[in-house]
């Protein structure tokens, strides 16, 4: 079953994927347009300035992989094989969890999973450390803010999963309703106490536009959600006609007359 269920998966992922693709040709690639007219000015005008890329006096090293290369063929092979890996672990999860939560339909567990992941592993780690364009941060400080992010998504994961493990066990005493807003309750507890410990990084360059890095924050989280939202609703559709088939059988036997 694992199998059957992992082929589903990586098959809702690839289509999540295109989907995911689409989307960021749209409203992705603009901004990162107008951030990279942003870097090539300053590097033109300001040959000594530092942005994430070839901003301190190296702007006439030839590109490895040409902008027009990035920007279609790279990602769409990057974000089809992104949803792939991801749908093929988010059936992985779904095997294991299926059948622990009470009655629930297939396709009811597999869009409360996909939710769950699109908060813990997206939306909470990037309301501390969002994403940037190109031309936004210090190359100098990339090490500690990789590192300052995935201690973020660290502690949404593990709070998910105590939140998860503290509902189930006060289930047994209260009704579900009540012990999810104590599970859910506890999970926004230690993910808001972990975004007001770990520290700040504000590396925007000056007179960078507030309007392109906002829409390219909203175009990363919005890739995301449509990956997360295709992968639940097509796995759940696929899942549960794999797992709780419709009774043909039985609607055919009572319309044959006895």
């Amino acid at each position: 079953m694992v199998g059957r269920l992992l082929l589903r998966g990586m098959l809702a992922g690839v289509v999540a994927g295109l989907l995911a693709f689409g989307f960021a040709k749209v409203f992705g690639e603009p901004p990162i347009e107008h951030a990279i007219a942003f870097e090539e000015h300053m590097a033109h005008h300001h040959p000594g300035a530092d942005t994430d890329n070839h901003m301190k006096g190296e702007t006439d090293e030839s590109e490895l992989v040409s902008r027009a290369t990035q920007a279609g063929l790279g990602l769409f092979v990057a974000v089809v094989v992104y949803g792939a890996a991801i749908g093929g672990l988010y059936a992985l999860v779904f095997a294991f969890v299926y059948g622990r939560f009470g009655h629930l339909s297939p396709r009811a567990i597999a869009a409360l999973l996909a939710a769950a992941a699109f908060v813990s592993f997206v939306l909470v780690p990037a309301l501390k450390y969002p994403a940037n364009p190109p031309a936004v941060g210090d190359p100098d400080t990339i090490g500690t803010r990789t590192a300052l992010y995935f201690a973020m998504l660290v502690i949404s994961v593990a709070a998910l999963i105590f939140a998860i493990g503290l509902a189930r066990s006060l289930a047994s005493r209260y009704d579900g309703w009540s012990a999810g807003l104590v599970g859910a309750a506890a999970y926004v507890a230690i993910v808001g106490i972990a975004i007001y410990v770990l520290p700040v990084v504000n590396e925007v360059p000056e007179h960078f536009s507030a309007v392109v890095l906002w829409n390219f924050r909203v175009a990363s989280l919005g890739l995301h959600a449509v990956l997360w939202t295709i992968v639940g609703l097509l796995f759940g559709f696929l899942a549960e006609r794999m797992l709780a088939p419709p009774p043909r059988g039985r609607l055919y036997q009572a319309a044959i007359p006895r």
